[in-house]
């Protein structure tokens, strides 16, 4: 640790002598944990599974960094057989900024080490993982792409911030379809690795928090690597019911895709046209599970946050939107409520670019975001509730190009000194 508090790297002694005497590896699979000791025995037993059954051949680590989790975790992980010869497991409490990001620089810092041919990283929470997981994950990587995103089979109630924020904002901004751009579980070439620990300032930053995933997928796509995605099937964890408090979640996410849209502003100005990555492997494992949506709760969550929040929605979304989200708010039915999407890409694009001005009260601002996020969700929710998949599929398709058709609204509107070309323009 140097004076100013920063960490020269994530590893611990131990885990670094650990990693010196491997010497080298063909792969190199992270699991970050914290408080994971009912679920991480079953992700790395599958891990491992996949690591034998698809490259038996390969030399491989699995490398468990937890961020000092005070159950049994550590324990649990370092219990599960290794099985094999060719296969090592290292668990260690890794350093620096508390959250995913600092653990993923762990993996990053071993695999440099190694020169590991290909990394994957999975959530330690992960139920639905299988062997198969492991080789869509890894198998792009060793046919020269640089960066695997997952594409899970989910619920059309699932995934809510990634249907009305992340997958529309990523497209719409970066040019690149990437379906689950906040997905845990992806594979990584060595290049991309180090590219990003190059980037010495995030692992000190909210990223190494929180929002590490949107930010791998941002940077990938902006810093020209070669994207593709893996089927992966469903991705079941825990909790589902969008209804439930997201707020944590929404805040990491959003905060940190607000940022990166400040710090990238000159790349996706540029951007005119959407590519498609391509969708490699076959799905695996069980299908998604449907789920019911408290969408009661969801609207009394909007019409509170009216209460607390109206003033300052109006002094940041446009009259015409204040106007929609007012009425929403003062009616007294529940069932039919309706926040337009043309409304909400405004409002989300106006927030981004207030946020882009007022950086030290970003997460404060987002805050006063959620209630508005509830009432996209519940119009979602009575809009999608008769469709099928595919139909659902078809409608944020659509809602995704509306975000792409209205992006020279955001050119207009974007802050002068931030990559935009017009000074902020204020409300009417």
């Amino acid at each position: 640790m140097s004076r100013d508090g920063r960490f020269s790297t994530a590893l611990r002694e131990d885990a670094r002598k650990q990693i010196e005497r491997l010497g080298t590896a063909d792969i190199v699979v992270g699991i970050p944990c914290y408080y994971s000791d009912a679920s991480v025995a079953h992700v790395i037993a599958q891990v491992a599974d996949g690591l034998e059954r698809h490259y038996p051949e390969k030399k491989a680590l699995i490398l468990i960094a937890d961020g000092g989790s005070t159950d049994d975790t550590r324990e649990v992980a370092r219990s599960v057989p290794e099985h094999d010869f060719n296969l090592d497991l290292i668990v260690t409490i890794y350093r620096g900024v508390p959250g995913k990001g600092s653990a993923l620089r762990a993996v990053f810092e071993a695999s440099r080490f190694l020169r590991a041919k290909a990394v994957a990283v999975f959530d330690s929470d992960l139920k639905s993982i299988s062997h198969g997981w492991i080789k869509n994950v890894l198998e792009p990587v060793f046919a020269g792409y640089d960066f695997v995103a997952p594409e899970y089979s989910r619920y059309k109630f699932d995934g809510t911030i990634t249907n009305t924020i992340a997958y529309n904002l990523t497209r719409a901004l970066y040019g690149v379809n990437i379906r689950q751009p906040i997905g845990g579980d992806f594979g990584m070439s060595l290049p991309l690795v180090r590219h990003c620990l190059d980037q010495e300032e995030v692992w000190e930053s909210d990223i190494a928090k929180f929002g590490v995933d949107i930010w791998l997928t941002t940077t990938a796509i902006t810093g020209g690597f070669k994207l593709c995605q893996a089927k992966l099937g469903a991705k079941i964890h825990g909790e589902k019911d969008p209804a439930a408090d997201l707020g944590p979640m929404f805040r990491e996410v959003v905060g940190t895709i607000f940022a990166l849209m400040a710090a990238n502003a000159p790349f996706w100005r540029r951007v005119e046209k959407t590519v498609t990555p391509p969708s490699l492997g076959e799905a695996t494992g069980q299908p998604a599970e449907a789920f019911s949506v408290d969408h009661r709760q969801l609207v009394d969550y909007f019409k509170t946050g009216y209460r607390n929040f109206g003033g300052v929605w109006k002094n940041i979304i446009e009259p015409e939107d204040f106007r929609v989200v007012e009425n929403l708010a003062r009616s007294r039915s529940r069932k039919r409520l309706n926040l337009p999407v043309e409304s909400w890409v405004r409002i989300v694009y106006r927030y981004a670019a207030y946020c882009c001005t007022a950086e030290r009260q970003r997460m404060k601002i987002i805050d006063t975001m959620i209630p508005l996020y509830n009432a996209r969700v519940a119009s979602l929710v009575g809009e999608l509730e008769d469709m099928g998949q595919e139909e659902a599929e078809a409608y944020f398709d659509a809602q995704a190009r509306v975000f792409e058709g209205m992006k020279p609204y955001l050119v207009e509107i974007w802050p002068e000194g931030k990559g935009g070309a017009s000074s902020a323009k204020g409300r009417g």
